[in-house]
């Protein structure tokens, strides 16, 4: 099971030193790759609750560098650690920019680039971004039609709904062929489908693991149903931690806890067949210092060994 770390790049911490530090800590140590997440904005008055614990949006959400320059950045501060996004809201996004993006990201780096796509759930980032929420589905399958068009074929051309390409040729390709993987984070139906149609791999995201298994292979039976091979699909668990002293008892989350409790976690990610496990310490109490994440970074290293 390879390991990821994610990049401090949101809250205070965030800036070129400290990306610097963890980026290299992180390759040094033997990590596989790094991640990046995606968040527009911290609304004052959110129209919908944050989806994971009370509905409150973390205040480290304020401050926030943009995911593809922070990788980019990184790329000239490493040399051969995966860079990936856990994950960009495909959505707020025009395919054909986007494909010319990650593709300079995926030569400069020298073929390091994984993208992780979702949808997002925050009717203000997409009111801020000028796209509507009813449609992010359909965009989201054309935008992925679009990237697979621009990466694999020259000329290019594409006559969608949304979006609208005019026979050209669009360069770079990325170095990775026939293009960079693709993972996507799913929940209900549809997505849950577009991972089995169009993705490399399932990233799930604040799932229980007990239920993970189980939608996993519900993605790999449709993944026959599209003609695909559904032993080539990968599964990333994002854990977003909370390390503490003591021991949590009675229900406790995934990745929540002492570090021997965590350790718990990461056996059970790998009895899953996960092809690979991305630490989050960002969110941890106590995650108020680059010396600290370092410290979790190294712990945990020790503890998937």
């Amino acid at each position: 099971m390879r390991l990821g770390f994610a990049l401090p790049q949101i809250g205070p911490l965030a800036g070129a030193e400290a990306l610097i530090r963890v980026a290299k800590g992180a390759e040094d140590l033997g990590f596989d790759s790094l991640w990046v997440l995606d968040r527009v904005l911290w609304p004052v008055d959110p129209q919908s609750p944050y989806p994971v614990g009370d509905g409150t949006l973390p205040a480290l959400y304020k401050n926030v560098l943009d995911p593809l320059e922070t990788l980019t950045f990184v790329a000239a501060h490493t040399t051969k650690i995966s860079l990936g996004t856990s994950v960009l809201n495909i959505p707020f996004y025009n395919p054909t920019l986007l494909a010319r993006r990650l593709s300079t990201l995926d030569v400069l780096s020298g073929g390091r680039l994984q993208v992780g796509f979702g949808n997002g759930w925050s009717p203000d980032e997409y009111d801020a971004v000028g796209t509507s929420m009813k449609t992010r589905g359909k965009r989201a399958d054309e935008s992925l039609q679009v990237l697979e068009a621009i990466w694999t074929t020259d000329p290019v051309e594409f006559e969608g709904e949304y979006y609208r390409i005019p026979k050209s040729f669009i360069g770079p390709k990325p170095i990775q062929k026939p293009r960079p993987p693709i993972f996507l984070a799913a929940y209900v139906p549809a997505a849950l489908r577009r991972v089995a149609q169009y993705s490399d791999g399932w990233m799930p995201v604040g799932i229980p693991l007990g239920g993970v298994a189980q939608m996993f292979e519900g993605i790999k039976e449709m993944a026959q149903e599209f003609g695909r091979d559904p032993e080539k699909l990968d599964l990333l668990v994002r854990a977003n931690l909370e390390i503490s002293d003591s021991p949590l008892e009675n229900e406790r989350a995934d990745f929540t806890g002492t570090l021997e409790q965590i350790k718990g976690d990461i056996a059970a990610t790998q009895e899953l067949g996960a092809t690979d496990l991305l630490f989050d310490v960002q969110f941890s109490p106590g995650a108020d210092s680059v010396d600290k994440m370092i410290e979790w970074m190294e712990q945990l290293r020790e503890l998937a060994r």
